[in-house]
């Protein structure tokens, strides 16, 4: 078999090209609107009313509005069967202009009454609390639940209950314990005074009282004085362990020196203590019970002069010292 000779390609034949399309030039169509599908109506939905008929106004009222009766209400359930028709109840409302006025005014005179109630009430509610606390008898004062504390030994108790008793009887709220306390303050021995209500009946009454600290030589006898040099009582005798203050007449500085130097004294110290003498505010000296004479000098450093002081009367040396100036607490002087 002898090969076959290969055929020549036939040459292609060009394809004309398509000529470019002119625009038309009719006017473009509209797009055209979808289609929407009706859906059928489901069987078994719930028939709808038979409309009413319109009455107009020339024919009058329907005869439901004229006469007033209640219209029926039909219920139906899915599948179109009638269950029940009841009857709706008519509207509350007036069906006149004037009679909607008429209860407008009735329910504003109703809330007029009310508000007059109320304050009225509160008025008398408000009246009657004031009654039982300041004029009637429920919180009056009792005269034996009157309490006094701190009197000391200088104050007359008496004198202060006399105070709170001139009140007896009446309403604690109406009481002015202000002016009760600045009665008290003058009772002689009184330095401070607080007065606090005790409910229901009570009154307490804390009393500070001015001790006295020294006895100064007045006409014949002894005025007492307190810390602040003021007369608390006045005795024919030196009190026992209450020095004898012996200063140079109206000389308050001085006074004030010595009286300062016996408040700062410890207790046991002050009781040894039998006279204090001074001619001025700088040479305050003290004479002890058993003869020792102590040169104190100002009030200046008191502290520590009386441990300088305690020091040398409590060592062996002190025994048989009868003169001690502590007057310059870093050189003190015994003879």
């Amino acid at each position: 078999m002898s090969p076959s000779r290969p055929t020549a390609p036939r040459p292609s034949t060009p394809t004309p090209a398509a000529s470019p399309r002119r625009p038309s030039s009719t006017q473009p169509t509209q797009p055209t609107q979808p289609t929407v599908p009706v859906r059928p109506a489901r069987t078994g939905a719930v028939p709808t009313q038979p409309t009413q008929p319109t009455a107009s106004p020339a024919a009058g009222p329907t005869p439901s509005t004229a006469t007033g009766t209640h219209r029926n209400v039909s219920t139906y359930s899915a599948s179109g069967r009638r269950l029940s028709a009841t009857p709706a109840p008519a509207p509350v409302v007036s069906t006149t202009s004037i009679a909607r006025f008429a209860e407008r005014a009735r329910a504003r005179r109703t809330i007029a009454r009310r508000q007059i109630l109320g304050i009225a009430g509160g008025v008398v509610a408000v009246l009657a609390l004031a009654w039982l606390l300041f004029f009637s008898p429920v919180l009056a004062l009792d005269p034996d639940q009157v309490t006094v504390t701190g009197a000391g030994s200088v104050v007359a108790v008496d004198k202060v209950t006399d105070v709170v008793h001139a009140r007896a009887d009446v309403p604690l709220p109406r009481l002015d314990t202000v002016t009760m306390r600045d009665e008290i303050l003058d009772v002689p021995g009184v330095r401070e005074a607080r007065v606090m209500r005790d409910w229901p009946h009570g009154i307490s009454v804390t009393i500070v009282a001015r001790e006295p600290v020294a006895a100064v030589p007045d006409e014949g006898g002894f005025a007492l004085l307190d810390m602040d040099g003021v007369q608390v009582g006045r005795v024919d005798s030196a009190p026992k362990g209450l020095p004898v203050v012996d200063v140079p007449v109206g000389e308050k500085r001085t006074l004030a020196a010595v009286l300062s130097v016996l408040e700062q004294l410890p207790a046991d110290l002050l009781g040894d203590v039998r006279s204090v003498a001074a001619r001025t505010q700088d040479t305050v000296t003290m004479t002890l019970r058993d003869g020792v004479r102590v040169d104190w000098g100002s009030a200046a450093r008191t502290p520590l002069k009386i441990s300088v002081l305690s020091t040398i009367l409590g060592s062996k040396e002190g025994k048989d010292v009868k003169v001690v100036d502590v007057s310059a607490p870093q050189l003190p002087v015994t003879r």
